[in-house]
């Protein structure tokens, strides 16, 4: 049985898949500084013991990815939520992430359940428009 990926190895391959989509700047962690349109993903649950049909043990961890588009008052940036949100096309954030369902193989398999949260961030005396995308990777 292969060792389970770990949170930095899968941290480091959604950037990687995050990075496909064109023009965006991707980190595999929250950045300190905004340099728009940036996307990472933040981790918000592991979960251990779920078991797949044939027994074996899953981890699962639910992450968050959080693409920050723009100023908040930016039209551009808001023009370019749908084309985040798009299933498909070079700016989709969806096609980026499930492009390879097992991220290049670091985990078994994977799910971006949703996207929501279209809202306003506050970094640096700015408001920064902001989507989230739901994802669900096992080990």
């Amino acid at each position: 049985m292969s060792t389970p990926a770990t949170v930095g190895a899968v941290a480091t391959a959604l950037q990687t898949a995050l990075a496909t989509v064109s023009g965006l700047r991707t980190f595999s962690y929250q950045p300190e500084q905004l340099n728009t349109p940036t996307a990472y993903p933040e981790l918000t649950q592991v979960t251990y013991h779920r078991t797949m049909g044939n027994g074996s043990a899953l981890t699962s961890m639910d992450w968050v990815i959080h693409v920050i588009v723009g100023r908040y008052t930016d039209r551009t940036a808001h023009a370019l939520l749908d084309s985040y949100l798009s299933a498909t096309g070079a700016l989709s954030v969806r096609a980026a992430i499930e492009a390879s369902d097992t991220l290049g193989g670091v985990v078994q398999t994977l799910i971006m359940s949703s996207s929501a949260d279209v809202s306003s961030l506050s970094n640096a005396d700015a408001e920064y428009l902001q989507i989230q995308f739901n994802l669900t990777v096992h080990t």
